[in-house]
Order: C-alpha cells, then sequence, then structure tokens
C-alpha cells in the first residue's frame, strides 16, 4: 500500500508541476523572463544565462514525465533506488511548481527559499540514488540522467536567482564591482561542481547541465547583454573546470573493475 500511496503522490506532483509550467511559459500566467518587473530575464544581471539555456528544461521536464511512468511500471515499484528517491522526486517537484506560482507573484526572496530548498533535496535525492552500477540502462538514462541534469541545472539556477533577486533589490555596485562579484561566484560554482563530481561518483549528468549554463553565462556576456568579457571567459573557465573534474572521476571509476580484475590475474 505504502508504494501505491508514494506512486499517487509522485503523479499528484507532476501534474502540479505541469500546472506551474504553464504559469511559467505564459499560456496561463506570465512568462518567467518577464514576470518580476522582468528581474530574471537573460538580460537582467550578469549572472543570467542567454535564453537558449532554458531550453534544457524540455529535457528535464521530458525525463520527469518519463519517471513518472517509469515508477508505475510492475517491476519497478518496489525497487530499493525508487523506494529511496521515490518522496524526495515528488517534493523537487512541488518545489519546482511552487517556484514558478512564487515567481508569476514577484516574490523573488520566496523563489530564492524555494530554488535553495530544491537544490538541497535533489543533492539528496542523487545521494540516496547511490552508483548506478547495477542499474539497468533504461533506468540509468530515466532515473540518473534525468536527476543528474535537474540537479546540475538548478545549482547554476541557483546563483542565477540569488543574484538577479539581490538586484532587483537594490544591490547594484558599479560594473567593474558587479564583474568581480561574478568572477566570485562563478568561482564558487566551479568548487560546488568539483564537489559534487566527488560527492557523487562523477555524475556526467551533473556535469553536463551545469557546464550548459555556464556556456551560456559564457555566452550571453560575451555576444549580448550586459556584456562582460571577464565574467564571460570566468563562465567558460568555471564550465571546463567542472567538466574535466568529473570526467576524470567518471573515467578512474569506469577504469576501477578493469584493474581490479587484472591485480587479481
Amino acid at each position: 500500500m505504502s508504494d501505491r500511496v508514494r506512486q499517487v503522490v509522485v503523479t499528484a506532483s507532476a501534474v502540479f508541476m505541469v500546472v506551474g509550467t504553464l504559469f511559467g511559459i505564459g499560456l496561463i500566467g506570465t512568462p518567467v523572463e518577464d514576470s518580476a518587473g522582468g528581474s530574471l530575464s537573460a538580460t537582467a544581471t550578469l549572472l543570467a544565462p542567454a535564453v537558449r539555456a532554458f531550453s534544457i528544461w524540455s529535457v528535464i521536464y521530458a525525463g520527469l514525465i518519463a519517471y513518472v511512468v517509469w515508477q508505475w511500471l510492475p517491476s519497478n515499484a518496489r525497487s530499493p533506488r525508487v523506494r529511496r528517491i521515490g518522496w524526495l522526486s515528488a517534493v523537487s517537484m512541488v518545489l519546482n511548481g511552487t517556484w514558478l506560482l512564487v515567481t508569476q507573484a514577484g516574490w523573488l526572496w520566496a523563489s530564492v527559499v524555494v530554488i535553495l530548498g530544491l537544490a538541497a533535496t535533489l543533492g539528496e535525492l542523487m545521494r540516496r540514488l547511490g552508483s548506478p552500477a547495477r542499474a539497468g540502462s533504461v533506468e540509468k538514462l530515466i532515473v540518473d540522467g534525468t536527476f543528474g541534469l535537474y540537479l546540475g541545472w538548478v545549482a547554476i539556477a541557483t546563483a542565477a536567482n540569488i543574484t538577479a533577486t539581490l538586484v532587483a533589490s537594490g544591490v547594484n555596485p558599479p560594473h567593474e564591482v558587479a564583474e568581480l562579484w561574478a568572477v566570485g561566484v562563478l568561482a564558487i560554482a566551479a568548487v560546488i561542481g568539483v564537489l559534487l563530481a566527488r560527492v557523487l561518483d562523477g555524475r556526467l549528468g551533473v556535469a553536463l547541465a551545469m557546464s550548459w549554463g555556464l556556456f551560456w553565462i559564457a555566452a550571453g556576456r560575451l555576444a549580448g547583454e550586459p556584456s562582460s568579457t571577464l565574467t564571460g571567459v570566468a563562465a567558460g573557465v568555471a564550465a571546463a573546470v567542472v567538466l574535466t573534474a568529473t570526467g576524470l572521476i567518471w573515467f578512474r571509476r569506469a577504469g576501477e573493475p578493469v584493474l581490479v580484475h587484472a591485480r587479481h590475474r
């Protein structure tokens, strides 16, 4: 019975998330980039990713819907991994929908609280998943891949959200100072990416989504407004650091069985 309750709650959470998304893309309410006085637009701050970056949501949402269907399959209902993350997946989707609704209301500081909660939830979810070594290919794609991308993107979105909220609240230093702050935040993002790679054992989905967000921050600053070569270069370097650190850990993990086998020969 508890498995069935979890499945229903996860599905209801996905429905709530979809409703919030209808507001966020403007089918019901105001598009996110136009809400809160445009504070969350792609040109609002130095750390705002360019518009094309947000296309990653299509991949994440498709993965989440696939996960909702997948967790209903009889063979997966009692899976230990599904049980470990089921309730957290529901919380993540509720927080996702809630973020979209509070930004509609222009409550930027509330949106910061929500997205921090979402980032923490996804971090714990990925930790609970553990190693995907024994998971099948479909499970790795739908579960590990989806939530890895989800966490990686939200990590970058959190930095952008906090920055936008501070600027909207009147924290608006001179351009040169703002650039230095942006570089500092990007350095922290790179460190977080490396830490996630170490803690989560080189999850490629997390690194790909983080580097995607960082790349589009770079593109926005180097080819769009507000222009900042320093910020753009720093974002590119941060993306490279995250990808390199994750790749090294992933290749080391992938090579371990071979090394162990060779050692015992």
